[in-house]
Order: C-alpha cells, then structure tokens, then sequence
C-alpha cells in the first residue's frame, strides 16, 4: 500500500563531525540509540511520517556530513530545505564555535523561509560539559533559532526537536508565509491534501459559466 500524508517536508540535519547527528536521525527513525556509528560520507537519508496539529507529514531528512572535505557535496542538499536541526555537542566547545558558519551556509542556500531549531546534542554526558544551557540559549535567541538539548542516546527529546521544527513550519503555511505549490520552499501537498484541493476546485469550477478548454 502506497503511503498517504498531508505534506511532505524537506529536512537537513547539519552540523560539525562528531556532534551525533546520525544517531538523532537513527534514534527518531528507528527509536533506537545506533551504537557502531562512523562519521558519515557525503549524506545519509531517512523518512518518516509523523501526527503535526492534526496534519500527517512525512519528513524526508538528510543528515549530512560534518567533514569539511565534504562541504562541498553536501552544500548541495541545502537547496529546497524547508527546516534544519543544526547541532552541536554540549561536550565540545569547538562545535558550538561552528555553529555561525552553519547557520551561515543554511540561511544562504536552503530556502529563505528555513526554520531551523538548534540542538545541543550527548545531555546524557551533562558531567562533560562544556557549553552551558544559558549560554546555547543566548546564541539561539540572538540568532532567532528555536533551542533544545537532546540524547540521541536515552533519546530525550528527540521527536520533540522534530515535531518542533515541523510544528512552525505547518503555522507558516496556514498563515500563507510558506507555499507548497512554490518551487524551492522545501514543502510538497501529499496524496491527503490534494485530494481535497482537487475536490474543492471542482466544484468551483463545475458552475454553469464554466467554459473549460481543452
């Protein structure tokens, strides 16, 4: 049986290497912790759909490398996201020092509407921490990214980070800022949505002035 959603989103998971960014993909996927985890070449892929404000949504997500040799690749998956986690290590102050060039690169070449939240990543080695809570924080609020930490161990809030992000992008397009039908916005109507769109265009245009063209 083929899948049925309501909209489809294109989701990046950015990064530096190291930060745990596929064992978030792997533990919201599969709802497991990936315990013999390499540092990805060039992107890995993952779908799932989820329940967003009474919408079914099927998130396509690429997780892309953190290595500065594959900048250059994985640059080109940017183009057409509709939402981003980017994240960080709290363990790892180089990271977090990352952060600009990532949010730089996101903002540049995914789509102008993108919304990103900012995950600090590994909370289940709170002892090793080297970025603290309120300072994340700040830098989120001063760059006007949405923030959360996570264990892509334990799992904590790793489908909050998703939902989240899937959350305010659904608003934006109830509001009109963001359009499914617009090429480049990262969003696409699923099987659900167009079915109703076509329903209702129907009967709009089924009227007795219609004068339909061939």
């Amino acid at each position: 049986m083929s899948e049925t959603y309501d909209f489809l989103f294109k989701f990046l998971v950015i990064g530096s290497a190291g930060t745990g960014k596929s064992c978030i993909l792997h533990q919201f996927i599969e709802n497991k912790f990936k315990q013999d985890s390499n540092h990805t070449i060039g992107v890995e892929f993952g779908s799932k759909i989820i329940s967003v404000g009474g919408k079914s949504v099927k998130l396509q997500i690429w997780d892309t490398a953190g290595q500065e040799r594959f900048r250059s690749v994985t640059r080109s998956y940017y183009r057409g996201a509709a939402g981003a986690l980017l994240v960080y290590d709290i363990t790892s102050r180089e990271s977090f020092n990352a952060l600009s060039a990532w949010l730089t690169d996101a903002r540049s070449l995914a789509s102008p509407n993108i919304v990103i939240l900012m995950v600090g990543n590994k909370k289940d080695l709170d002892a090793e921490r080297e970025v603290t809570f309120l300072e994340a924080s700040r830098f989120a609020q001063e760059n006007e990214l949405m923030f959360l930490e996570t264990s892509a161990m334990t799992g904590e809030h790793i489908e909050e980070a998703f939902l989240k992000c899937s959350n305010t992008i659904l608003a934006k397009i109830e509001t009109g800022e963001l359009d499914p039908e617009r090429i480049g916005s990262g969003i696409q109507y699923g099987d659900h949505a167009l079915r109703r769109l076509n329903r209702g265009s129907a009967r709009t245009s089924a009227g007795p002035d219609c004068a339909c063209k061939i």
